[in-house]
């Protein structure tokens, strides 16, 4: 069966909306929320920014069965990941053992503001193995030490320790992190409906639950939803191996200034009719993902989630 999330974007909105949407969508009946963590927006229009630890905290106090998820927080420069640790075993016992932590390489625009530099990609996937190193002992239990290349734990121990450890699951933009995520023993989170990365991520051991993101641009008109599309997502034109590099709003500003709202249009689906959206989304079906994350990439988050519930998700069954 598969299991639809919904996406709890810290880039659009403030830390009030985010609780309240988590809370909507737990009655719209979501099986689970994604929550993104970042320092910065992409894009100015966005304008936000909340710290999504304080945020996932809340949540999990004020919802009781959907499942609550990172997507996904880098666990190095930015943090160390004896912190990320820290707070992933904190909200898995808030939330009563619904937590999983999604772990990626992360993005200059947010691990450049603590002044360490953004490491070259190949580096940039062993800190990330040597991160999920150091959460998997801490998450073990008992005093823990690592040295590893790049980072390094030191008599370390979390005191508040979940009765079971939250998931791991790796975010991957191409093969090699797919792998690393099928030998990390975690989870798969890709934002494209590849069956290459799904089969990288098994051929390489990976057993876990494999979670897909899509954008979608509803609105009562589709003109309002692909100027919304546009306005708040074109930031994802350029695609990732631009994304990655980019370290401020106002570069992405600029990286997407030609970007069309035609352009954005056809890789969103944008309007008030069901059909494109259903598309879009079983597209991940069929390249074998069993969680998929969807993205209300306009303001009204109120309208998505009745759309949701009475329009479109009926028709995915």
């Amino acid at each position: 069966m598969i299991r639809y999330g919904f996406t709890l974007m810290t880039e659009l909105h403030g830390p009030r909306q985010l609780v309240e949407q988590a809370v909507a969508a737990e009655a719209a009946g979501f099986d689970f929320a994604a929550m993104s963590d970042h320092f910065h927006p992409w894009l100015e229009s966005q304008g936000n920014s909340p710290y999504a630890w304080t945020v996932l905290g809340t949540v999990a106090d004020r919802t009781e069965r959907m499942e609550l998820m990172t997507m996904v927080t880098c666990p190095y420069l930015r943090y160390h990941p004896a912190i990320v640790a820290q707070g992933a075993a904190t909200v898995q016992i808030l939330s009563g053992g619904r937590f999983t932590l999604g772990l990626g390489a992360g993005e200059n625009l947010n691990e450049h503001v603590v002044g360490r530099g953004w490491p070259a990609v190949g580096t940039r996937h062993e800190l990330l193995a040597e991160s999920i190193e150091i959460i998997r002992r801490l998450f073990g239990g008992g005093v823990r030490h690592y040295r590893g290349t790049h980072v390094h734990l030191e008599a370390a121990r979390l005191y508040s320790r979940p009765d079971r450890p939250p998931p791991l699951a790796v975010a991957a933009g191409g093969p090699q992190a797919a792998r690393l995520a099928g030998q990390a023993g975690a989870g798969l989170i890709t934002v494209a409906p590849d069956p290459e990365l799904v089969e990288a991520y098994r051929s390489a051991g990976g057993t876990g639950p494999t979670y897909g993101q899509v954008g979608l641009s509803w609105a009562p008109d589709e003109e309002q939803a692909r100027k919304q599309a546009w306005d708040l997502f074109r930031f994802f034109a350029p695609g990732w191996t631009v994304m990655s590099e980019l370290a401020t709003p106002a570069a992405f500003e600029a990286a997407t200034k030609n970007v069309r709202e035609e352009d954005v249009a056809e890789m969103i689906p944008c309007g008030p009719q069901p059909e494109p959206h259903v598309e879009a989304i079983r597209r991940y079906v069929q390249a074998g993902y069993d969680h998929v994350a969807v993205v209300q990439t306009g303001p009204d988050q109120a309208g998505f989630l009745r759309f949701w519930a009475e329009e479109l998700r009926p028709k995915l069954d």
